[in-house]
């Protein structure tokens, strides 16, 4: 007699156990919002810097900041490569110090780059 209980029991219970867990696991949001970065880059790197990627981060950036996101490690970076090339002096190094802000990890890198920029 208990064991027919305990099986008619049994089921319901794990039925609401799984359902509890399964509502507990929802996806972490992403740390960076990436946008069209990586494509930009390739572009960067085919030796094609131009004002329309600049225009495509920068609007970019808009919407990343828009959704209260944060950009990925090297996006301000990059802006200012690009920035670099078209001969805006002051916004590539704003750009490189707001890299420098966002990831300190960069310092080094950015302190580099900023050196060899105004030679």
């Amino acid at each position: 007699m208990k064991n027919k209980f305990a099986k008619r029991h049994a089921l319901p219970f794990a039925l609401t156990a799984c359902a509890l867990l399964a509502g507990c696991n929802t996806p972490p949001k992403p740390l960076y919002q990436w946008e069209s970065y990586q494509p930009q880059v390739y572009e960067y790197f085919k030796g094609q810097a131009s004002v329309e990627q600049v225009t495509v981060l920068e609007r970019d950036l808009q919407k990343i900041r828009a959704t209260g996101s944060k950009p990925p490690p090297g996006y301000h970076a990059q802006l200012g490569m690009l920035y670099a090339s078209l001969g805006k002096d002051e916004q590539v190094v704003q750009e490189f110090q707001t890299e420098k802000e966002l990831f300190p990890e960069s310092s080094t890198y950015m302190d580099f780059l900023m050196r060899k920029f105004k030679k």
